[in-house]
C-alpha cells in the first residue's frame, strides 16, 4: 500500500474511533475565528476542507455562505449532515481526500480548513489543492496545533509508545511552523499572513480531563487500545498526566489549559 494511502486508512479509523462530535464542541471557536477572517458574506461559495462534524461549515452557513463541507471520514459526516439539518441549513456534505479535492479549478470564493488538512499525508499536495480549487483573489484560512503547544506536546508523547509511522510521514504540526507553512504557499503564488495564537480547555479536574480524553478523543482512544493489551498504556498515561499537570493554569483543583495553534490566511 503507498505510504500516503496507508497514512490515510489510519486517519479514518483514527477519527471514527472515540467521540470526535463532543470533543469537537470544545474548539468551535476557532471555526469561528477562521470564517470571520476570511471574510463571508450572503452568496460566498466556500468550501470547507477536513470538514469533521461540520464546525466551520455550520458557521459559514449562518453567515449566509453557499457551503461544501468535504471530509475522509463517514462516520463524522453523518454527523455533520444532522447537524446542518436541525439548523435549517443546505449544505453539501461529501466524502473524499483534502490531497486529491473532487472540484474544479477555481470553484470556491473561499477555502477553510479547522485542524483537519493537517492531517493529509502529502502536505505540499494538500496546499496545492487547497489554491487550485479556491478562485483568484480569494482566501484560504487553515489552523494547525503548534509543535510547542500543549496538543503538539501531546502527539508527541503518544507517538513515542506506539510504532512509528511510515517512512515519508510529515508530522501534521508542521502545518502549525511559520517557515513550513511559507513554503508550502510560496511555490503556487500564494501570499500568506500568520497569527499564531490558543484557545482555552477547563474541566473540572485534571483526572476528570484525563478520563474525557481517554473514552473520546479519538487518537488518545486509539492508543489506549494499541498499548492496554500489552501493558504499556499507564506508562504513556502517567506521561500525559504529567504533561497536563505542568500546563493547567488552575490553582482551585480545576483543570484549565491554553493549546496553541497557529491561524493561515493564504490569498489567490
Amino acid at each position: 500500500m503507498p505510504v500516503d494511502r496507508e497514512i490515510q486508512e489510519r486517519q479514518k479509523a483514527i477519527w471514527a474511533a472515540g467521540d470526535y462530535a463532543t470533543v469537537a464542541t470544545r474548539i468551535e471557536s476557532v471555526s469561528e475565528e477562521v470564517v470571520a477572517r476570511v471574510g463571508v458574506e450572503e452568496g460566498t461559495q466556500l468550501l470547507d476542507v477536513a470538514t469533521g462534524t461540520g464546525n466551520a461549515a455550520l458557521f459559514a452557513a449562518a453567515a449566509g455562505a453557499q457551503v461544501t463541507g468535504l471530509d475522509l471520514t463517514p462516520k463524522l459526516l453523518v454527523t455533520a449532515r444532522e447537524r446542518a439539518a436541525e439548523a435549517g441549513y443546505e449544505i453539501e456534505f461529501v466524502e473524499g481526500d483534502a490531497q486529491e479535492l473532487p472540484f474544479d479549478d477555481d470553484s470556491f470564493d473561499r477555502v477553510t480548513s479547522v485542524f483537519g488538512a493537517m492531517f493529509a499525508p502529502d502536505q505540499a499536495r494538500t496546499a496545492a489543492e487547497l489554491v487550485r480549487v479556491c478562485r483568484p483573489g480569494g482566501r484560504i484560512g487553515v489552523t494547525a496545533w503548534r509543535p510547542e503547544g500543549l496538543f503538539g506536546r501531546l502527539f508527541k508523547t503518544m507517538a513515542s509508545h506506539l510504532p512509528p509511522p511510515p517512512p515519508g510521514f510529515q508530522p501534521p504540526v508542521l502545518w502549525g511552523v511559520e517557515d513550513h507553512v511559507r513554503g508550502l504557499f510560496a511555490p503556487l503564488g500564494a501570499e500568506v499572513e500568520f497569527e499564531p495564537t490558543a484557545v482555552l480547555f477547563e474541566d473540572e479536574s485534571l483526572e476528570s480531563w484525563m478520563a474525557d480524553g481517554e473514552s473520546r478523543l479519538p487518537p488518545m482512544v486509539m492508543a489506549k487500545a494499541a498499548l492496554e493489551p500489552s501493558g504499556g498504556w499507564d506508562a504513556l498515561r502517567a506521561e500525559l498526566v504529567t504533561l497536563y499537570e505542568g500546563a493547567n493554569e488552575a490553582d482551585d483543583g480545576s483543570f484549565r489549559a491554553h493549546a496553541e495553534y497557529l491561524i493561515t490566511i493564504a490569498r489567490r
